[in-house]
Parts: C-alpha cells; structure tokens; sequence
C-alpha cells in the first residue's frame, strides 16, 4: 500500500473531501489489483441494452459487483444468467460516482453450476416428480373477480404497481392486501402464512403472489418448498409474479398462471372495466336484435290468422283426408261389388247342385217314382215285387196305381 501513496498526501490532521478520499481508495485498488482471477456465482444478472453485462459474483460470504463492456461480451461462447458458476479475469476498479468497487472483466468462462441453483434444480426436480407443477392442477383465472389477493410487501414498488393497474382498468374490483415479507430468512414462512390465511376464509377469488426484481438470493423465498406446496394446495386460483421477465422461482411453476412482472399479474387478474362495458353492449345489443327477429317472426304469424286464412289452413288440412276418404270409399264399394258377385256366383252354384240333386227336376226330365201301395216304401228292384201286387206311380204330376202283371228280372 506504501508503494502508491505517498506518505506526505495522508495525514492525521488533514481533512478530505468525498471525491479525494475516493481517489485515493481508487489509485491503491486499482495500482495493487490490476489483474485478478475470480472464482464466484452470478447473481442478479442485468444485461444492458447496450450490450453491456452487470452482475454480482458471490460465494457463500462476500460479494463484488462485475461489469463486462459490449466488445468483450460479444466474444462470449455461452448466455450467463443467475446461478452460474464461472470463473473470471479482471480488474479491480472504484465507480467514483456510487463509491463501489467493482471488478472490470475481460474474459469469462463457465465453471460449473453455482450452490444456490443446485439446490433450487434438485427441488424443483423433486417436486415435479409429486406431481406438484401438473398441468392438470392448475385452476382457470376467473375473469370477472370480485376480490383480488396480493401477498406481498406493503411497502413494495410491486404492492403500488399492482394498485395503480387495478385502478386504471378496473375501480370496481376489490383489493385485499396481505402483508408479507418478500426478503430474508422470515419471508417464506411469512407468505406461507398469508396463502393459508386467504384460503382459509376465501378472502378473494384469485391470489397474485410476487414482489419487484431483485438478486438470485433476494428471490430465494420463492422457491421455498413451503411457498411451493402452499401454492399448489391454495384452492384460490394462484398468480406468481416475482421479479422481472427474466427471473424465475419455483412458485411460477406451481401457480396456476405464472406472470413476468407484478404489472403484468394485476392486468391477467383484473379485466379492463371498457372491455366488460363493450361486451356488455354487444351482447345486449344481440339480445335486442334476436328478440326484434322473434317478435317480427310473430308478427307474420298473427298476420296469418284471419278467418280467410285460417279457412284455407284448414281446408288445405282436410282436403288430403277428405281425398284419403273418397279413395277409401270407392275402393270399399269396389271390393264389396266384387265380393257380391263372387257370393251370388256361388249361390248361383249351390242352387243348381240343389236343382239338379231334385226329385222333381228329375221327374221333371220324363223319370217316375214307384212305391209299395201297401208300404210307401220306394221299390228299387222288380223282384220286390209279385204279381198281382198294387203298386203307386208318381210320374211328374200325378200319381195314379197299377196291379202288376208281368215281372222281367
């Protein structure tokens, strides 16, 4: 350290300015460490779009912020992002303006996978394989909600984010705040609690839980395995808004929908008022239309029900089954026509069969009838016979006697 400052500039009665003293620190920084290599893990990673890259290397006790210019980032072979472990080759350097030191790298490699996001990847793992970030558990956002839940920090930029938004697109919805840590060692049984709280008494129809952006560290409690299964057990719909677009924890995986910002959760939660009124128009200016349609469809209806009208509807009716009846009929007289005639053909028959089995048909045809005088009995053989015997003969008409005096066998 002797070796940069002269020992005459620093002494005990001389009184520096902010901007001296800090030129001062930055000569010896720099002068003793112009070219270190780290070994560390990133954290709260924030490219610049610029293309300029500044982050947060830390280890399990100390940290340092890093920056690495356009030039060198544009040679890198990999994306970094929070929770890498890399190895680096740099600078130490003072940013006067802010009094941080900082390390100014021109060169960076991956060295493997930092603590923390081991430790996140192999829960998450595990509670994937319960089953906890199915999709079949996630639960539909209601669209029109009447209470909206926010567990988060009361004092939050992301607690006055989300009001602002609710009451730009929608006064009407109701807000209920749960206050809660969103940092440090309380903060997950700080938001466990508030998610139990709002289930148990169904203190609102659909939950955003989150808070602003912060480092890996600072988002910890979101990935907290308590957080996690309170989350996917909450029987209230669950939004997870935590960080900004490029961060993540693992309650955006057990929510039901997971937001890229609080801002955004407050617009997927609480529907535009103009969008429900326009709808609300639209469907009832459908509604006036149908029943405009309807009741001009009865209007030509009644317009049918003159006497006239109702007379032709009902002759138009009657004409088919009058035709049917006529048809009918004469069918039914055809067919008793032909069935008289078939009967008088065949009494016709039955009464020349009884003519002609007459007795007198056949003493009508010149035959006569010869009986026993003395018996009645018919004689069928002349040996039924004796001479001398009285005999009666009925020819046609008539009948007269006779005595028999010749018998021819």
């Amino acid at each position: 350290m002797a070796d940069f400052i002269d020992n005459n500039t620093i002494k005990d009665d001389n009184v520096y300015t902010v901007s001296q003293l800090t030129g001062l620190i930055k000569t010896m920084l720099e002068g003793t460490f112009p070219s270190v290599q780290l070994k560390g893990e990133i954290s709260n990673f924030r490219p610049n779009n610029t293309g300029h890259m500044y982050f947060v290397l830390k280890d399990n006790d100390a940290q340092i912020s890093a920056v690495m210019f356009r030039g060198r980032a544009a040679a890198l072979s990999f994306v970094p992002k929070d929770g890498m472990l890399v190895q680096v080759t740099g600078a130490i350097s003072v940013y006067a303006p802010r009094g941080n030191y900082q390390i100014i790298i021109n060169s960076m490699s991956k060295a493997g996978t930092g603590d923390i996001m081991e430790m996140i990847e192999e829960r998450k793992k595990r509670l994937a394989a319960e089953g906890l970030f199915d999709q079949e558990r996630k639960k539909r956002i209601p669209y029109l909600p009447k209470t909206v839940g926010i567990i988060t920090s009361p004092t939050g930029a992301a607690l006055r984010d989300i009001l602002q938004i609710s009451k730009r697109r929608n006064d009407k919805v109701n807000i209920t705040i749960f206050p809660a840590l969103v940092q440090g060692e309380d903060a997950a049984q700080s938001i466990t609690k508030m998610i139990k709280i709002a289930n148990k008494y169904a203190m609102c129809d659909v939950l955003i839980v989150g808070r602003g952006g912060g480092s890996l560290e600072d988002l910890l409690p979101f990935s907290d395995e308590g957080v996690v299964r309170a989350i996917a057990e909450s029987d209230i719909p669950v939004i997870s808004a935590v960080g900004h677009e490029i961060d993540w924890a693992l309650s955006d995986f057990a929510a039901d929908v997971r937001a890229p910002t609080p801002s955004a959760a407050a617009e997927l939660a609480i529907p535009l008022k103009q969008d429900i009124n326009d709808t609300l128009i639209s469907i009832r200016q459908d509604l006036y239309d149908d029943m405009q349609a309807r009741i001009n469809n009865l209007r030509l209806m009644l317009k049918t029900f003159t006497p006239e009208s109702m007379e032709l509807q009902f002759r138009s009716i009657e004409q088919p089954y009058l035709m049917r009846f006529d048809n009918a009929q004469k069918l039914l007289e055809q067919n008793m026509t032909e069935l008289l005639k078939e009967k008088r053909r065949i009494l016709q028959a039955c009464i020349q069969t009884l003519e002609n089995c007459n007795p007198q048909t056949i003493f009508d045809r010149g035959y006569s009838m010869v009986t026993d005088a003395q018996t009645g009995e018919v004689i069928r053989n002349a040996k039924e016979l004796s001479i001398g015997k009285t005999v009666c003969i009925k020819p046609s008409q008539g009948m007269f006697s006779a005595t028999v005096t010749d018998i021819k066998s």
